[in-house]
């Protein structure tokens, strides 16, 4: 494992101004996901056209936080979004409310620096304060001992899906 360098990372909410960065972080946590569920056919980035609209919208939305970490050159170091979901309450989600942490990148000229855990404190602290009772994610192998460093633990439903 490389050394860690501690660096107090300055989260920031994304802007419009970062949509090409953001972008650019999203295609890499995807290049870097062998898995073919997560990767469309090779030349296919009509997907990041889509990204590009809905990011668009989200970057002002209520239930969306896109958060950041200024690189040199103009260039973003890492980015995360949270996204809090209305479900149905019951007995084991009093309110309803469940938080999803929709990917959590570092460009890898970042990495070992403490961004990823900058922006997920400021994640779970902005889930706190929308009271949501429960966060949700899906670790890579790198990013499980962060996560699991945070407090988060195995799931007890077994994860199914299904495309139309």
């Amino acid at each position: 494992m490389g050394q860690r360098t501690a660096i107090r990372a300055a989260v920031r909410q994304a802007g419009q101004y970062d949509l090409v960065e953001l972008l650019r972080l999203r295609a890499l946590l995807f290049d870097e996901l062998t898995d073919s569920f997560f990767n469309s056919a090779p030349g296919d980035d009509g997907w990041l056209d889509a990204l590009a609209v809905v990011l668009t919208e989200q970057l002002t939305s209520a239930s969306v936080r896109i958060l950041v970490v200024d690189g040199a050159g103009g260039r973003l170091a890492a980015c995360g979004i949270g996204v809090v979901e209305q479900r149905l309450p019951g007995p084991h989600l009093l309110n309803g409310r469940i938080g999803q942490v929709v990917g959590v990148v570092t460009d890898p000229a970042h990495r070992r620096r403490g961004h990823s855990r900058a922006i997920m404190r400021e994640l779970l602290d902005w889930f706190r304060e929308r009271e949501v009772s429960r966060v949700d994610l899906y670790a890579s192998t790198e990013g499980e001992p962060l996560y699991r460093d945070l407090g988060f633990t195995d799931h007890p439903d077994p994860a199914l899906y299904w495309r139309p």
